[in-house]
């Protein structure tokens, strides 16, 4: 295996009106608190674990159970500016030829004459549900999350706690069996008021305490089960589609489901799935047999969705090459149990890239988009990674990132600026028959320029690609110097990494080898900000890692075969399903 690490780049200057304050540890935080009036406003905080103590110290309130609390921790999480724009080497004309926008059935003649009805902002990921549990994808719309509170991991180990049987789906000459890649499960302890409308079975109404796992597999079927026990808290939902993906569920705490096919089946073409919860029915399907696309009748939907409360609006790629923002006019009444929408105002964006053909740099987004303010992230087939105006749908800049590229980029915030994680994988014969070269970059989400690159040579064969298949996690907390990624097939076709890589210079601080992983690692944290690190192989194995030392403190073998499925952890529980037909409920003790 060779590794190489980039220069890094000269950070950006910061313009702020806040001298960076130097903590014991070394760490920088640029920090103001204002009390008037008892309200904060906070200008600049630097995400840090001594941060929210130090605001109840200077102020002398408990932040525990105050809305202060939120406020102060979303104007952390936030850029201190945020302006984007392209550099020469990001011009989206050096990548993307062509770009055309429908409107209702429309085509416009110019794209330069849309501009969205509604103005779409969002927040920081921190601010983007209240929901207790995980609503999408890696959590919200920084992507840089799937675990939700805190562990209770004194002992350092993995305990198996459940099993529930999932099965497989055959369509011509390709069978579908259990979780696969992203394959993450959705959690959510639904309040009372909603739960009592539902078709959960009456046990699960009535416990209090419930958390409800709700899981999209490849055998057609979402399943509903109780995370604690792992029993059934209703009927499996049958909808006859390979779900690869993790589907999504509505951040407002509404009982919706987003969740797209990731393959044709003997019930049709794959579609998206608008599943009303109360019910389960489906609500609205679209993406089908979609005249827009580019790529003919392929339409899967691997993608995990996001959702703008704040204008009802779904936002939704597809691997056909489109973006979906589709007005939702949803209308729901908890204490009257009914839920419907009626979509009126479909917008779609597609794209074509410079280098796209039939046989290579195809289009399509099998990775879910990350959003700040106005602005998508989203990395495609073809090799690039693109910052898009939800506004007006114009480009602001395109980076090159080599390859059929799935990771999922995240956002984070350091400094007061805005930056982006990403990785490619090695699709063989694209740009080599034997290895290629696989980097771990950090770019600047305002430019679209490289901060630094990590690479690392990896191979690959024709149905498994080598390279970085899963979602970088971000390092919080006492990790918060951290990223940590999975690369596959670095060291010959079966071995792979998990890296520890520092965010300020891309230097490797320690790697984990196993077999090699598809599957997304997962930072969690103890009350006193201690972190772990956890990833899946393909072997079948579960590690569970000291994020600060890469020290092994569990390897927990849960199936001979291959866990492509990404887990999701609420508090000390922690899910994940196999390709042999199993969904696994453990604690992390």
């Amino acid at each position: 295996m060779k590794r190489k690490v980039g220069k890094r780049k000269k950070q950006l200057q910061q313009k702020y009106f806040f001298r960076k304050l130097l903590l014991t540890e070394g760490i920088l935080i640029i920090a103001a608190v204002i009390i008037l009036g008892g309200v904060f406003l906070v200008k600049r905080i630097r995400e840090n674990v001594n941060t929210v103590s130090m605001v109840e110290e200077a102020s002398g309130l408990d932040m525990d159970d105050s809305n202060s609390l939120a406020a102060v921790k979303a104007a952390m999480a936030r850029p201190a500016e945020f302006s984007p724009k392209c550099v020469d080497s990001t011009s989206p004309s050096l990548y993307i030829e062509t770009t055309d926008i429908e409107v209702d059935g429309q085509i416009l003649a110019n794209t330069s004459d849309y501009t969205s009805t509604d103005t779409h902002s969002f927040d920081a990921g921190i601010s983007y549900t209240d929901v207790d549990g995980i609503v999408t994808f890696r959590g919200n719309n920084f992507r840089d999350t799937a675990a939700y509170g805190n562990t209770q991991i004194k002992n350092g180990k993995i305990q198996d706690l459940w099993t529930a049987k999932t099965g497989s789906i055959t369509y011509g000459d390709a069978t579908w069996s259990g979780s696969g890649w992203t394959g993450q499960p959705l959690m959510e302890k639904w309040s009372q008021e909603v739960k009592k409308s539902m078709n959960m079975y009456d046990w699960a109404k009535e416990k209090d305490d419930l958390v409800e796992v709700i899981y999209a597999c490849m055998d057609g079927y979402v399943y509903f089960l109780d995370l604690e026990t792992g029993e059934a808290t209703r009927d499996p939902l049958y909808l006859g589609f390979t779900f690869k993906g993790a589907g999504a569920l509505d951040p407002r705490g509404y009982p919706i489901m987003y969740v797209g096919a990731g393959y044709d089946s003997n019930e049709g073409t794959a579609r998206v799935f608008v599943v009303n919860l109360l019910d389960c029915s489906v609500m609205y399907t679209f993406g089908n047999n979609d005249e827009f696309s580019l790529r003919g009748n392929l339409s899967y939907f691997d993608s995990s969705a996001l959702v703008d409360a704040a204008t009802d609006t779904l936002i939704y790629p597809g691997e056909n090459g489109i973006l979906y923002l589709i007005k939702l006019n949803t209308s729901y009444d908890p204490e009257a149990g009914t839920l419907s929408i009626n979509p009126d105002h479909i917008v779609k964006w597609r794209y074509y890239g410079t280098r796209t053909s039939v046989g290579s740099y195809w289009l399509g987004m099998e990775d879910s988009a990350a959003i700040y303010d106005g602005y998508l992230f989203i990395a495609d087939n073809g090799g690039n990674l693109m910052c898009l105006d939800l506004n007006t749908l114009q480009l602001v800049w395109v980076q090159d990132i080599l390859d059929d590229s799935n990771s999922t980029p995240v956002l984070s915030v350091e400094d007061g600026h805005l930056y982006l994680y990403v990785s490619t994988s090695f699709r063989l014969g694209w740009r080599s028959s034997t290895t290629a070269e696989v980097p771990v970059w950090k770019i600047d989400a305002e430019t679209g320029e490289i901060i630094w690159q990590t690479s690392y040579d990896c191979s690959s064969e024709d149905s498994v690609s080598g390279g970085v298949q899963s979602t970088i996690a971000v390092g919080k907390e006492e990790l918060s110097d951290n990223i940590y990624v999975t690369v596959a097939r670095t060291s010959g076709q079966a071995q792979g990494v998990l890296a520890c890589i520092d965010k300020n210079t891309g230097k490797v601080n320690w790697e984990h080898e196993s077999a090699y992983a598809w599957s997304s690692p997962v930072c969690v944290y103890n009350p006193d900000s201690s972190g772990k690190v956890l990833y899946c192989n393909s072997t079948g194995h579960i590690y569970l890692l000291d994020g600060k030392t890469g020290d092994v403190l569990d390897c927990h073998q849960i199936s001979e075969g291959v866990i492509e499925a990404s887990p999701a952890v609420y508090q000390s529980y922690m899910v994940v399903g196999t390709r042999d037909c199993k969904i696994w409920g453990m604690e992390l003790q």
